[in-house]
């Protein structure tokens, strides 16, 4: 075999094997993400470069509080970044002073330390099977479940993994917190 005939077949059994390997990570594990807009700030700024986990979601529920990118209900060709706030079958009442869940107990106010800017229209939603209400952290300057209602689990496409760009603020699982509720 010529020397050119042996560079060509060591190159293409390396394209063969980062295909086999990339393809099948990007298309069902992980994928990259830029944030772009301000509507998650201070938790994520515009440009910041992050890894979405599609995989968990196969496995489990999605939990209140984690940050999740999802295709838009109304141009599924888009993707947001959003926190998710609300769960299948609860019903909140969002108020100019936070949200509320309607419990058996009555109203109990989640505690969202990310959001020091929260105002808002009052509004109360139920949510249905398989439906989730999300949020952006920066309030006034979010579109979200607020204006275009919830998002079907089909349209999740994963948790916020891993924040990789800026550098200086490199993190696993950044910006996600188990929300408390005070009675």
């Amino acid at each position: 075999m010529t020397k050119f005939k042996q560079g060509a077949w060591e190159l293409a059994k390396f394209i063969i094997i980062t295909l086999l390997i990339v393809v099948p990570v990007r298309a069902y594990i992980a994928q990259p993400f830029i944030v772009s807009g301000v509507s998650m700030v201070p938790t994520f700024e515009d440009g910041q470069y992050l890894i979405v986990d599609e995989l968990s979601y196969h496995l489990r529920e999605p939990r209140r509080g984690e940050v999740v990118v999802f295709r838009y209900p109304l141009d599924e060709k888009k993707f947001f970044i959003k926190r998710l706030i609300g769960l299948p079958g609860e019903t909140l009442l969002i108020k100019s002073d936070g949200v509320y869940l309607n419990t058996n107990q009555g109203e109990s106010k989640l505690s969202e330390p990310y959001a020091p800017n929260f105002s808002t229209a009052p509004t109360t939603i139920t949510l249905g099977d398989k439906e989730y209400f999300v949020m952006g952290d920066n309030r006034p300057q979010s579109l979200d479940s607020r204006a275009w209602g919830p998002v079907s689990k089909k349209l999740l496409t994963g948790r916020v993994l891993l924040r990789l760009f800026p550098l200086d603020e490199i993190d696993l699982l950044p910006g996600a917190t188990e929300l408390s509720i005070n009675q």
